[in-house]
């Protein structure tokens, strides 16, 4: 077994230079029975909007206490140690800010190695310790709790997870290994592996407590207090701690190999094989069988030193930090302090992606919205179905019955467009035609305010050509919604030439407001998602009318580690939806993108795809196959992927150099969000860098230094 005590850190040490450090203050606590428990407390010394972090120079901290404790253990001054966190925050984990800035593979071993060296002495300081975990915890925060004796819970705990999966890497500290021998193995699973793939989903204390995570859960009024109290009870013998989640033998010899096949099986299914840190992650939890924490300990070491030295999660790094930090200072945006003040929207539709935006501005701004339509029945039509997401959400819990009444009070239809005269932004959600959304501004600019802002969701058509005879072209601005509209989280902002800062600025309010992510974009065909997925679905296209069967043309993309196939998401958006956004990208630049009739053939089908029970399309439908004209010479799946690398690779540099977003961090962030690119691609550019796409297109690398793990 690894002896962590005879390893030199010094070298992680010196490499955590400018570390915000998270102190661990220690005061001595009278327990109620006459015992002194030292209570050790967090705390990084800055408020709630840097929440504890876990780096080097903190471990050393800690280390140092942990030590200390000990000895005074020993020497019978205290009978048990306790941690908790500053105000509403135990710690947010490891700080990924240092962790990914290490210069080579043997800092980043070492990194995870002191972390299992000084947690791991929280349950060999010679007394029970106890976490009293009283608010926010993630990753590494939840293994100081398991790696504690014992461990409390507030009730109103704001975020409890483990999300390393996501991120690409595994919860190296021992939670792979503890967590199994804790609550179970499909519990493990649950949520280590499943929870992060599902958009990072969190624990509810409840949930967390009833998994048997933690022994004990109170109320945030006086939470510290009650937990010194329990944790008295511990000490004196008065609560005896049950685990009835912790696995059996039976469990150990049948439950266990079944459910860890079950779920590599379901991931292969699901996500394909291009992202490691989930299979890491069962492999781990595979080994956990055995019991053994040090072997564990051991074998999270060498796991997570690869995964942090390698490329996916250099690139999950590049792509948090696109959303939690670009995403919050869009390049481009004017002043927010031009942004005019929204009192009423005005959407003009009444059809289902109308419907949607108007129980959106509703839930979210709050202010009265107004849907149109060209006759009363598709008015009453997009009324009925907000009302029935609404009754919906109430049922769900996702709204109080007081919000769910205010949200149907604030959302009114009609057919006379006079009514529109008052609003501070107007929004059309017609047919994408050229013609019928010129028509539909021209009847609305006379009726509305000079200073109403006018927005159109087109996801492909010029926003100038839109807005080419209104009187006042100043105030349009795209604002490109992605379907579902409640579930995606970008939001395209179009500024045109003539587009004033009022409008952008009023724009990127309300995107704000409406809790999404706005990049802005040029006036440019398909902007940025429609205009890649574009060439995405062409460079399948292209292989299918070859004659190529259309599972090796979903297996061809599965190194990209896209959330799906071509053809599964075309069959997703709608053939007729991808045929048109195909139009317009080859009408725009026929020498770069595939014109393809088979499209339009398949947007008239019924049923163009057969899938299996996951969803994954094996191949197209007797219908489709007799409707389509198909080539006899298949392209393989190598060709196929050099084919949609190198042109993803090409458009990026051409949209750069057009100049539709201000860098590739923007691309990306769109991607992410807008197209569901998954972390450990880090979006785009980060992967076409990494397989040479960059350089055979245009010679060059996006990104330079490359995206990359640290050489050894």
């Amino acid at each position: 077994m690894t002896d962590y005590s005879k390893i030199d850190f010094s070298p992680l040490l010196a490499a955590a230079e400018g570390e915000v450090v998270t102190h661990s203050y220690v005061r001595d606590i009278a327990l109620p029975s006459g015992c002194t428990m030292a209570l050790i407390t967090l705390d990084n010394g800055e408020d709630y909007t840097r929440p504890n972090t876990l780096g080097p120079l903190t471990l050393h901290e800690l280390n140092g206490v942990l030590d200390e404790l000990t000895a005074r253990a020993a020497a019978g001054e205290i009978k048990a140690v306790g941690v908790t966190g500053k105000q509403f925050i135990f710690a947010a984990g490891a700080d990924l800010s240092k962790v990914s800035t290490l210069a080579n593979r043997e800092n980043a071993k070492l990194m995870v190695q002191y972390g299992h060296w000084v947690l791991g002495k929280l349950n060999k300081l010679g007394v029970p310790s106890f976490s009293f975990v009283n608010g926010l915890a993630l990753g590494g925060a939840m293994e100081i709790a398991l790696n504690s004796d014992y461990r409390t819970l507030d009730s109103s705990a704001a975020a409890l997870a483990f999300p390393e999966v996501f991120l690409g890497i595994i919860p190296g500290w021992g939670g792979a290994t503890i967590v199994p021998n804790l609550i179970g193995i499909e519990n493990a699973i649950e949520i280590i592996v499943s929870n992060p793939l599902k958009n990072n989903r969190m624990l509810k204390p409840k949930q967390a407590f009833e998994l048997g995570l933690f022994d004990a859960m109170f109320d945030s009024v006086a939470f510290l207090e009650h937990s010194v109290r329990w944790a008295d009870s511990v000490l004196t013998g008065k609560v005896k701690v049950e685990r009835p989640n912790v696995p059996g033998k039976m469990e150990r010899l049948t439950k266990w190999p079944i459910a860890i096949k079950i779920a590599r099986d379901t991931l292969k299914a699901k996500i394909g094989t291009a992202a490691k840190s989930p299979y890491a992650a069962l492999d781990l939890l595979s080994a956990a069988k055995d019991g053994d924490i040090e072997r564990g300990f051991e074998r999270e070491d060498e796991i997570m030193t690869d995964l942090i030295s390698g490329d996916q999660f250099h690139a999950s790094i590049y792509a948090f930090d696109l959303v939690q930090k670009r995403a919050k200072r869009p390049a481009g945006a004017p002043d927010k302090s031009h942004a005019q003040k929204v009192q009423k929207v005005g959407i003009i539709g009444a059809g289902l992606m109308a419907s949607q935006f108007a129980l959106l501005f509703a839930r979210k701004l709050k202010v009265p919205v107004l849907i149109t339509d060209i006759d009363q029945a598709r008015v009453d039509k997009g009324i009925a179905y907000i009302n029935g997401e609404i009754d919906k959400m109430l049922e769900k819990g996702r709204l109080s019955s007081d919000d769910a009444n205010q949200v149907r009070a604030l959302v009114s239809g009609t057919t006379d467009k006079s009514l529109y005269a008052d609003c501070d932004w107007v929004i059309e959600a017609v047919f994408e035609e050229l013609g019928v959304k010129q028509q539909v501004f021209a009847e609305i600019e006379p009726i509305i305010s000079e200073t109403a802002i006018i927005a159109t969701n087109t996801s492909s058509l010029s926003v100038e050509q839109i807005g080419a005879n209104l009187a006042h072209p100043e105030r349009l601005v795209g604002f490109h919604f992605f379907n579902p509209v409640a579930v995606m989280p970008l939001i395209e902002v179009v500024k045109v030439p003539t587009t004033n800062d009022a409008a952008l600025a009023t724009a990127m309010d309300v995107a704000k407001r409406l809790g999404k992510t706005a990049v802005i974009t040029a006036d440019r065909p398909g902007f940025v998602v429609n205009r890649l997925l574009a060439k995405v679905f062409g460079e399948a296209a292209r292989a299918l009318d070859s004659g190529t069967p259309i599972a090796t043309i979903e297996r061809a993309y599965s190194p990209i580690g896209l959330p799906m196939g071509p053809f599964e998401l075309i069959d997703l958006v709608g053939w007729k939806v991808a045929a048109h956004v195909q139009d317009t990208m080859v009408g725009a630049f026929p020498d770069r993108f595939y014109a393809s009739e088979n499209l339009h053939k398949a947007a008239e089908l019924e049923k163009v795809v057969e899938k299996n029970k996951a969803g994954k399309v094996e191949d197209l439908s007797k219908e489709a196959k007799k409707a389509l004209t198909l080539g006899k010479t298949a392209t393989d799946e190598a060709e196929i992927l050099r084919r949609v690398e190198e042109g993803l690779a090409a458009e990026i540099k051409i949209m750069l150099d057009e100049g539709v977003v201000a860098a590739a961090e923007d691309i990306d962030l769109c991607m992410i969000l807008g197209a569901g690119w998954p972390f450990q691609t880090g979006g785009a550019t980060p992967y076409l860098d990494r397989v040479g796409a960059s350089e055979r297109a245009f010679g060059a690398k996006f990104h330079d230094p490359a995206i990359a793990g640290p050489q050894s």
